[in-house]
């Protein structure tokens, strides 16, 4: 059985600093980038990618590639794991 975690995440872009922040259940992801080009979703990746120990190529946003709210897929981690990883509650 493959390990797939899903997540749906919240996105400030041109933030001063970058990081994952978890605020009444919900999970804010600052970025430095701007929403051009694809930055911000690279950036994205990035964080999770740094995080949780899993390569980029792994982690894939499956809903919100334009949006603030993003739903990401990362594969090779169980949701138990992630969460735990992220520390929510």
């Amino acid at each position: 059985m493959d390990k797939k975690a899903v997540l749906d995440i919240r996105v400030s872009t041109k933030s001063s600093k970058s990081g994952i922040i978890i605020k009444d259940a919900a999970i804010r992801v600052f970025l430095n980038s701007p929403p051009v080009d694809g930055k911000a979703n690279e950036e994205c990746i990035a964080i999770f990618s740094k995080k949780t120990g899993v390569p980029k190529s792994s982690i894939t946003i499956i809903k919100g590639h334009k949006s603030r709210n993003k739903t990401i897929q990362i594969t090779g981690i169980t949701q138990d794991d992630l969460l735990s990883i992220l520390d929510v509650s």
